[in-house]
């Protein structure tokens, strides 16, 4: 019998701390249209290409919703040199990508969010030139779409809180 009530106590107090559902609604719910309705204009450069196009299938941009929103990024992309070894080579590098953002409502011009984001990977040089670049294309992909989820959670969070 206690624990039946320390259960149903359980249950009102999880009920009462406020959590809600983001994407309460699925395709149709008050987020995904606000995130569906936020343009992506295009960014320079090869990590610009693979940040935006992780950012369009992530926020469903692209659709048929007119933009109410523009979120303009630039990128900053590096690849360094860190481990040397004995013979004066590079043994590991360090790629990092990082991202300025703002989310500005095209109807006020209003920047909503104004923010940063970004992730590294070290990658291991090898003998093999072609593992090497293989690498540190891997690397930039990956950073990328994680680059990209940062920008599309904090857009999301931005958006319920203005609902």
């Amino acid at each position: 019998m206690r624990r039946l009530a320390f259960l149903a106590g359980l249950c009102l107090a999880l009920g009462g701390c406020g959590l809600q559902p983001m994407y309460a609604g699925g395709s149709s719910g008050a987020i995904a249209r606000g995130l569906a309705a936020v343009e992506v204009p295009a960014i320079e450069g090869q990590a610009g290409w693979l940040v935006r196009n992780a950012l369009v299938d992530r926020l469903g941009a692209g659709g048929e919703a007119a933009p109410l929103y523009r979120l303009d990024i630039r990128l900053d992309d590096k690849l360094e040199g860190l481990g040397v070894l004995s013979d004066d080579t590079v043994g590991r590098e360090r790629r990092s990508l990082r991202a300025r953002y703002q989310l500005v409502e095209l109807a006020s011009g209003e920047i909503l969010v104004d923010a940063t984001a970004g992730s590294d990977a070290g990658i291991d040089v090898v003998s093999s030139e072609y593992a090497t670049i293989a690498a540190e294309q891997s690397a930039l992909e990956n950073l990328s779409r994680e680059v990209a989820s940062q920008i599309a959670t904090r857009v999301a969070l931005t958006l319920r809180a203005r609902k």
